[in-house]
């Protein structure tokens, strides 16, 4: 009710503004074409000069409306209520507070936007850990990775991650609903087939090592592939594929592997 009847009187506002406006506006063509070159005066009894060569048309029509956009989309202006956005989608917060060692839990909110392609379900929540210093960075479509990046997380002094969020139909047409990791292939095959989508090239000869555990009955492939220095694990949930990837400079990684491979192992689909 609070927002209806915000609006109803910035409409009303706006309007009655658009109607002063053109009285000004019509005023002024009079006041143009009888005194060329002189003094003109409003009638609030402000002094202005004007000359009828200086004043187009376009500008004074495009002046007005932007005065009109002013007051009706809440811009500030001098009188004029600011109307504040709210969180935008996909920048919900999700960290948690740091824990004794400085490290801090991110859970994917339940109600951040976000599923890809139509019709797909909602995504299922996951969750990783970052130390104090790791922020969530934008994300972008023109990003490798496209549409299909969930989030991206990033840190000056230790590097930077990206989940990829994929449905499997993409690859597999008899997966169904309930997707496991398992159910798309053996490590090989699925690092093979989505590699790519990560490094943008292909792996071979890349993987340094491969290794698959077991956390709440979901099976988790990590992989560790150099050159780019990266660490990926990945799982499947739903409908969706998930890739978690943690990488950095090779400074960065000689200097905080052990942070960068225990935020790569700590990314849970929960």
């Amino acid at each position: 009710m609070g927002t209806t009847l915000f609006t109803s009187c910035s409409f009303s506002c706006s309007w009655r503004y658009y109607q002063h406006t053109e009285r000004r506006l019509s005023s002024f063509k009079t006041s143009v074409a009888c005194s060329r070159g002189s003094e003109l005066v409003d009638g609030d009894g402000e002094t202005e000069l004007y000359r009828t060569g200086d004043v187009k048309r376009r500008s004074v029509l495009l002046s007005g409306a932007s005065l009109i956009s002013s007051t009706t989309l809440g811009f500030p202006g001098d009188g004029l209520a600011v109307v504040k956005q709210g969180p935008l989608a996909g920048r919900i917060p999700g960290l948690s507070e740091p824990d004794e060692q400085g490290w801090r839990t991110y859970r994917r909110p339940d109600d951040k936007s976000g599923g890809h392609g139509v019709g797909w379900s909602p995504i299922i929540p996951y969750a990783f850990s970052v130390p104090q210093e790791w922020e969530e960075v934008p994300v972008s479509i023109a990003d490798l990775g496209g549409t299909e990046i969930d989030l991206r997380f990033a840190s000056p002094k230790e590097g930077r991650l990206f989940v990829i969020v994929a449905p499997v139909l993409r690859f597999a047409d008899n997966l169904g609903d309930n997707a496991t990791i398992e159910k798309i292939g053996p490590p090989e095959k699925v690092i093979n087939a989505f590699g790519p989508e990560v490094i943008g090239e292909n792996v071979e000869g890349r993987v340094l090592s491969t290794n698959v555990a077991e956390h709440s009955g979901r099976t988790y492939y990590q992989y560790e592939l150099e050159p780019p220095h990266i660490l990926i694990t990945a799982t499947a949930a739903g409908n969706r594929l998930y890739m978690f990837n943690v990488t950095g400079s090779g400074l960065q990684w000689k200097r905080h592997y052990k942070d960068l491979k225990r935020i790569a192992e700590s990314f849970r689909v929960v």
